[in-house]
């Protein structure tokens, strides 16, 4: 969030559950790539790129692939397992034909309920587990992200992410799929309000609100 007016652009606020990624190794990255079948340019006619999936580690061309949705899907699969490292962005651009591979710092990420099948994977057993546990050290977040029930997503892969605001939204879409908003959801918000900063969160009612009446209060 950022003021209106002289402010705008020199005031930022975070929202609450922000995660600024402190960056991590790109060789296990381009050592796995290696292994599934990425093609380098030595292998390669100019021919056939425009056939295949170009893939991008930290913004450098390393190869194209033939074969996206299953290597998409290992990496996420990898990222929930934490055989590769939770703050790794995975963004696959259908229409540029691209796949795009983030390790580097200072990228905002956020963590959300993971969804399959219109269902959340966490469930009422992992919560009251939470809630009984005897001390701090027996689970806890680290635990629900290492079970891959949550998963941090940057800004740019949460622009191929569909998000419901809340469970009702996933019980409405498995109930009703005529009148669900979206039959596909990916994720789920921990809660609303954590898409506010500390600023807006306080304001009482903000969806009632129109949106420069809250992005005012924020300042």
């Amino acid at each position: 969030e950022t003021p209106e007016g002289q402010a705008c652009g020199l005031v930022k606020n975070l929202a609450l559950m922000v995660y600024i990624t402190v960056g991590s190794a790109a060789n296990p990255i381009l050592e796995f790539l290696e292994e599934w079948s990425t093609e380098n340019f030595e292998e390669i006619s100019p021919a056939v790129i425009p056939q295949a999936t170009k893939i991008f580690v930290n913004g450098c061309w390393v190869g194209i692939h033939r074969n996206p949705d299953l290597l998409v899907k290992t990496l996420r699969q990898l990222r929930r397992q934490v055989d590769v490292n939770t703050e790794v962005g995975v963004i696959r651009d259908i229409r540029l034909k691209e796949l795009r591979l983030y390790t580097d710092y200072g990228r905002c990420s956020r963590p959300l309920f993971i969804v399959e099948k219109q269902r959340l994977l966490i469930k009422k057993k992992d919560i009251r587990a939470l809630q009984q546990r005897e001390s701090p050290e027996d689970g806890g977040w680290h635990d629900l992200v290492a079970k891959g029930y949550i998963e941090y997503v940057d800004t740019e892969e949460e622009e191929t992410t569909m998000i419901s605001m809340t469970i009702n939204d996933l019980v409405t879409a498995r109930i009703n799929p005529e009148e669900a908003y979206s039959d596909t959801y990916t994720h789920c918000e921990i809660h609303p309000s954590l898409i506010l900063g500390v600023c807006a969160s306080i304001i009482p009612f903000p969806d009632h609100n129109q949106s420069p009446r809250n992005t005012y209060q924020s300042a």
